[in-house]
């Protein structure tokens, strides 16, 4: 048997090779860090560290210590998400509307340790990202109860950035108003259009007085600065927190299925090369004006294997009655099939352009 010092010097030398990988792999994971900060990935890809643990747990042949090895993998990916979240920190991420709109609740979800800038508008954000004010602007794609957002699926089709993150949101409205009011004092209440038409029902219930705002966190703003207990915001409960407002009602949604899909968008493409059959691609295209051409090229789409989740169509502003298409689908788009695809759809198209890669 080995001398109690022998074992010991061996684990010294070991914790020596041990601490020179530690710093290469944070090496590797600054690189990372820099790649996720360019193309606007988020810090957590459960998919990815699912793969290295069943991956890596194999070259553990000894059956009693895996389950510790893979606790080991489990707690070194965590310590470099910290680290990686630390080299985020100066990442500028744009939106559009003010604390507490619903844009700045995705963007705080979606990148936790960015400063996040307010912009006017879908297109001022939009511009900003391109001409690189901020590094990441954040916009909706849709909402499951409005439908999507024609503007900003302009700007995907005319504009130069692409969409390599999408996160869904579930939007739950709130009624807020000053602290120590109650709903029996409530005569008036400021929201969005969309939360006012989707709280419909209780506000009729209550007999409320309703004045639109730009958006749901612009009221809550509102409520705040009238310091008046009569009056309440619809709005989320990181709005209310914002702006230091009470939760009079919770979740008085007409509907509880309501979700909005935010987009984050950056100046370069992610092109994953991993098979995953949760990666989703967004396309955008005209065809050409030649009788069936739309038909052919949404059965080319098909005929490769590619499921489309979903089409629309949006008017040409500078040509009148012409149409260009929005379609999202499913499936690798860099494999052989993917790109055969797009070789053939490009045949019916006048304009084809790969507008984002993502994993749902």
């Amino acid at each position: 048997m080995s001398d109690l010092k022998d074992i010991r010097k061996r684990i010294n030398e070991i914790d020596k090779e041990m601490a020179r990988l530690f710093e290469e792999r944070m090496k590797a994971a600054n690189e990372v860090a820099n790649y996720k900060k360019e193309h606007a990935l988020p810090i957590y890809d459960s998919t990815r560290e699912q793969e290295v643990i069943n991956k890596n747990v194999e070259f553990i042949k000894d059956e009693d210590i895996k389950e510790y090895y893979v606790n080991f993998l489990q707690n070194t990916m965590d310590i470099s998400k910290r680290y990686q979240a630390s080299l985020l920190k100066g990442l500028k991420v744009a939106y559009s509307g003010v604390q507490g709109a619903f844009a700045y609740i995705a963007a705080r979800r979606m990148f936790p340790n960015a400063e996040y800038v307010s912009y006017l508008s879908f297109n001022d954000a939009y511009k900003a990202c391109e001409q690189g004010e901020c590094d990441v602007c954040v916009l909706p794609l849709e909402n499951s109860y409005a439908g999507e957002v024609g503007l900003v699926m302009d700007l995907m089709f005319s504009g130069s950035l692409y969409v390599n993150q999408v996160y869904e949101l579930e939007v739950t409205h709130n009624l807020i108003g000053k602290k120590g009011t109650s709903i029996e004092k409530i005569k008036k209440v400021y929201s969005h259009k969309q939360a006012l038409d989707q709280c419909i029902d209780f506000i009729n219930e209550y007999k409320l007085e309703v004045e639109e705002a730009p958006n749901t966190a612009v009221a809550a703003k509102l409520v705040a600065e009238l310091d008046d207990e009569s009056v309440a915001a619809i709005a989320s409960s990181e709005t209310a927190e914002i702006y230091d407002l009470e939760i009079i009602k919770s979740n008085i949604n007409v509907s509880n299925i309501n979700t909005t899909r935010f987009g984050a968008f950056c100046r370069v493409l992610h092109n994953p090369i991993s098979n995953n059959s949760s990666q989703q691609c967004i396309l955008v295209y005209t065809v050409k004006n030649e009788a069936g051409a739309l038909a052919k090229a949404l059965n080319i789409i098909g005929s490769y294997g590619f499921n489309m989740r979903s089409l629309r169509s949006r008017p040409m502003k500078e040509l009148i009655w012409n149409y260009y298409f929005y379609v999202e689908i499913e499936g690798n788009i860099n494999n052989n099939e993917g790109k055969n695809m797009l070789k053939a759809l490009s045949i019916f198209c006048d304009k084809l352009k790969v507008v984002g890669v993502y994993q749902n």
